[in-house]
């Protein structure tokens, strides 16, 4: 006889449960990525210094 063909049962739960786990932990990386703003400096370069850089 090949295998069984038919799912045992009292499995799909926790596969369902595992999959509804990972899909919250996508959804909250992916909240978390969007809230995640542009990097800045970290610290201002005075005016006086940005004319003389740019000569």
């Amino acid at each position: 006889m090949l295998g069984r063909t038919v799912a045992r049962h009292g499995h799909n739960s926790a596969r369902y449960v595992r999959g509804f786990g990972a899909a919250v932990i996508a959804v909250a990386a992916l909240i978390t990525a969007a809230n995640a703003g542009p990097a800045r400096a970290a610290e201002p370069v005075p005016p006086a210094q940005q004319s003389v850089q740019a000569r």
